[in-house]
């Protein structure tokens, strides 16, 4: 991972951040989990944050990503579990049904820590 280099200013913002499903629910097993890693590579390519390491497991996503200051980390977030959650309902609708009560894929919080430089190789042989 290298420094990004901006107008004014320098810098390198890894991430660790682990999203689950709601209700810790196992859908994220085959099909469904490598259509949503390429979801979330693709949406990395379109918006202002890069995917160094991406792992599926059955409930929950770990995302080693790189993110730049100029949006916070809840908004990437946020920007991730809506559009995700959208192309989720789009590609099998019938697992609205296993939310009966809320129409939302993502529980509602995440866990995200920050990795220095130095450790960032160990993060990404976790994943």
């Amino acid at each position: 991972m290298d420094y990004e280099t901006k107008s004014h200013c320098k810098y390198l913002i890894a991430l660790h951040l682990i999203l689950v499903v709601k209700y810790r629910k196992q859908l994220l097993i085959g099909e469904l989990g490598q259509f949503l890693k390429a979801t979330i590579k693709q949406l990395s390519m379109e918006s202002d944050f890069d995917i160094e390491e991406i792992e599926i497991d059955k409930d929950h996503v770990h995302i080693l990503m790189i993110i730049s200051p100029k949006y916070s980390i809840s908004q990437h977030v946020r920007n991730i579990k809506q559009l995700t959650t959208h192309k989720i309902w789009c590609y099998s609708p019938n697992l609205k049904k296993q939310f009966w009560k809320e129409r939302t894929f993502w529980s509602d919080g995440y866990f995200v820590c920050s990795v220095g430089n130095a450790s960032a190789e160990t993060i990404r042989r976790y994943i």
